[in-house]
Formats: structure tokens, C-alpha cells, sequence
């Protein structure tokens, strides 16, 4: 559920979450995901080679709704998503933090 993973994100103090909707399989990953498929939900492995063939990105079929919902959550416990605003984060903490010396 994206609203629980935000919320519990949120109550862990993270400041930022990156995501993709979906998931990568190279070959050899296509060929272990394929197979521990086909040991715990049988029915599902045809319905994924007939839906995503031999592609390395497999975003799900609904990925705009869902990113809607997530943008959503994010926006509303202020989670920085985007790579952009993370980076810029980032890099203002670091300026920010001066390393202390050992003497």
C-alpha cells in the first residue's frame, strides 16, 4: 500500500523517497523472477511473459495513477521524489554540514 509505505517513511524521518512503478529484469534476472514465479504463483508467469515480453522496463499497466497517489502522500508529509529536488537537498546539507576536525 504506497500511502502506508509514505506514512511509515514519513514516521522514520525520511526525507525523500525515489521510485519507479515498476520494475527492470535483465536476462538472468527475467530468468530467476520467472522461476521463483512459477514455484509461488503459477498462474501468474504467462501473464507477465504475454504483458511484458522480453523488455527490460516493465512499468505496471496503471503506473500514472499510482505515481498520482504516491506525489500525493509525498507532497503531504513533505518527502522529496524528485531526483532534481533531492539532489538540491542533498548537496545544501552537505554545505551546510562542516566536518569537524580530529585536532
Amino acid at each position: 500500500d504506497i500511502k502506508k509505505l509514505v506514512k511509515k517513511a514519513y514516521e522514520s524521518g525520511a526525507k525523500f523517497i525515489h521510485t519507479y512503478m515498476g520494475m527492470t529484469l535483465r536476462e538472468n534476472q527475467r530468468d530467476y523472477y520467472f522461476e521463483k514465479l512459477d514455484k509461488h504463483f503459477k498462474c501468474l508467469k504467462e501473464k507477465y511473459i504475454k504483458y511484458y515480453g522480453e523488455r527490460y522496463n516493465c512499468a505496471v499497466p496503471n503506473y500514472k495513477s499510482l505515481y498520482k497517489v504516491f506525489t500525493n502522500e509525498c507532497d503531504k508529509y513533505g518527502i522529496l521524489y524528485n531526483m532534481k529536488d533531492i539532489i538540491k537537498a542533498y548537496k545544501k546539507e552537505i554545505k551546510n554540514n562542516e566536518q569537524i576536525s580530529l585536532f
